[in-house]
């Protein structure tokens, strides 16, 4: 029999009034179970004692009604057994209490074991307390207050559970195992133990013959290095799969992949975000954002598609880079080697305050700070224009330092709606500071048209001249002088008598209509007026990128 000790343990231990309440809920819904449309009622069969060393009555007992057994006792229900050291039979009520060395044995399958039971054979109810273990093939479940209905083939606790299985512990306040489903519910301070990983969450459903955890609920996944934060999915804990739902995210070492929807290997170590896509990069204050994205936690590699934009926000001012296809590529990991080259294409535009940009497509490479496009390249700063057939830009801290402009090179300064300062030659360079060009080295075929000025800004003229080696020296995004090498005189026109033939260079072609004006602007492609661009170049195409390696196998 129970012991007033033993009885206040038990007391004491439903310490939560929900829980108690809960409880409560759970037998009154048990008392009235439904019965299944069109499925008959099944007839209330007897509880059979088999065996007891001892059986005797005490009329003057509290429970004068109950037949007093012990040693050795055993009861069989259908197809239920059930062996204890001692009990109280309930005959006319169809139960009985048992207790010390309780077992339930059902099958081949379950068995079930506690210090004491109260079984209703009319309820088919089985309500097992203390040092309670539930076992079902290679699932267990450990508890000190269990509550297992045969009907339903439902075990369910409500002080505290654990259980486990061949590669997952799981503890909570709340829950409930179906054998014969092998699914269980977990429900207040959840935690699920894998040798790879910890799980938390306030609510959980896992299945023990797949492995599987649905996630119904604010969770969280962690590993070493690893991070998975989600509040609808499911989760493979034997494969290491989880495809996650509303905005979840995951992160990696100052890497976090969000979106609507999420697909994770972690064995392989990539994952997949679809729609609203964000990836960030909070190390190295970079973000790629996209209807899909991929990363390679292993390889380090990138992608996005789909609306695509990269962002560097390392300095005050954030560049933003938009192409049909972003990626990235990371070389030399685990080493002091160590560097990163982003790819763009195709139709590539790009949006900064200082500087903004459109081609077919381009590279950077942190190993040399070099951001190189391809595809009849254009670069605006403030109110220049520079193009050519290929343009490296050189940065220091994120800030552009210079470029590098190779064939077809030229150079355009808007002075007004009508005059602009022009320069074109074979390559040129460009020389920045703060943001500013100040310098400019012409080299090749060198073929200027230029505005000297007065003090007060006004035109003098128009200069037209052809040189080999031409220097641009710049003050305050203005022409200060120029130098060039051999010298030329050249012919300086006073401005009322500009003749409209010389204004223009034959290269000359103002783009201002397809320049990027904000970062919303980098979505809409704009192609160049027909006619207009740079002359076809017979040569071959340009060894970086090729474009035959962005082209699908067939």
């Amino acid at each position: 029999m129970l012991d007033n000790k033993r009885e206040k343990k038990y007391t004491s231990r439903h310490r939560i009034l929900l829980l108690s309440i809960l409880c409560l809920f759970g037998f009154c819904l048990l008392a009235q179970r439904p019965v299944k449309k069109g499925a008959t009622k099944a007839p209330k069969s007897k509880v059979f004692l088999l065996h007891s060393d001892i059986i005797k009555k005490d009329p003057y007992s509290a429970e004068p009604d109950a037949q007093i057994l012990v040693g050795n006792v055993a009861f069989k229900h259908d197809s239920l057994y059930m062996y204890c050291d001692s009990a109280l039979f309930f005959q006319k009520n169809n139960s009985f209490k048992a207790f010390n060395k309780v077992k339930m044995k059902q099958g081949d399958t379950l068995a079930l074991y506690g210090d004491y039971l109260y079984y209703d054979g009319n309820t088919q109810i089985a309500q097992v307390r203390y040092n309670v273990k539930l076992e079902n093939r290679k699932t267990t479940l450990l508890t000190d207050s269990l509550n297992y209905d045969r009907i339903y083939e439902l075990g369910y606790f409500f002080d505290g559970g654990t259980l486990m299985d061949e590669q997952n512990v799981l503890t909570s306040e709340w829950g409930e195992y179906s054998p014969k489903t092998k699914m269980s519910v977990f429900n207040f301070d959840v935690k699920l133990v894998n040798p790879k990983f910890t799980l938390t969450s306030d609510t959980l459903k896992y299945n023990t013959a797949t492995k599987v955890a649905n996630i119904v609920g604010p969770s969280n996944i962690i590993s070493d290095k690893n991070h998975i934060y989600s509040e609808s999915g499911f989760y493979n804990t034997a494969k290491g799969q989880a495809q996650l739902l509303n905005r979840s995210v995951i992160t990696n070492e100052g890497k976090s992949l969000t979106g609507d929807s999420l697909y994770y290997d972690r064995n392989k170590g990539f994952g997949e975000a679809f729609n609203n896509v964000l990836m960030k990069d909070t190390i190295n204050k970079n973000l790629l954002k996209g209807d899909y994205c991929y990363y390679n936690e292993k390889t380090k590699y990138a992608m996005a598609t789909k609306r695509a934009v990269a962002v560097d926000y390392s300095q005050g001012d954030s560049l933003f880079v938009h192409a049909d296809t972003l990626k990235l590529f990371t070389y030399n990991i685990d080493t002091d080697s160590l560097f990163r080259q982003a790819r763009a294409y195709h139709k590539v535009r790009m949006f900064r305050s200082d500087v903004q940009g459109v081609c077919d497509s381009l590279t950077f490479s942190s190993k040399d700070s070099c951001l190189t496009m391809y595809g009849e390249p254009i670069l605006w700063n403030g109110n220049r224009q520079l193009l050519g057939e290929q343009i490296m830009a050189y940065f220091n801290d994120s800030t552009i330092d210079w470029v590098h402009i190779h064939n077809q090179a030229l150079s355009i300064e808007k002075l007004d709606s009508v005059n602009y300062n022009q320069v074109s030659g074979k390559d040129m360079k460009a020389y920045f500071k703060d943001g500013d060009m100040k310098m400019v080295d012409v080299i090749g075929s060198v073929h200027s048209i230029y505005y000297p000025t007065e003090k007060d800004s006004s035109l003098i003229g128009m200069n037209v001249s052809e040189t080999s080696l031409l220097k641009i020296y710049l003050e305050n995004r203005k022409l200060k002088k120029m130098t060039m090498s051999p010298k030329s005189t050249g012919t300086l026109y006073p401005m009322l008598m500009l003749p409209k033939d010389k204004m223009r260079l034959d290269a000359f072609a103002w783009f201002d209509y397809i320049r990027p004006i904000d970062k919303n602007d980098i979505f809409q492609w704009k192609a160049k007026a027909e006619g207009q661009g740079l002359k076809k170049n017979t040569r071959g195409d340009v060894p970086l990128p090729n474009r035959n390696l962005f082209k699908k196998k067939k």
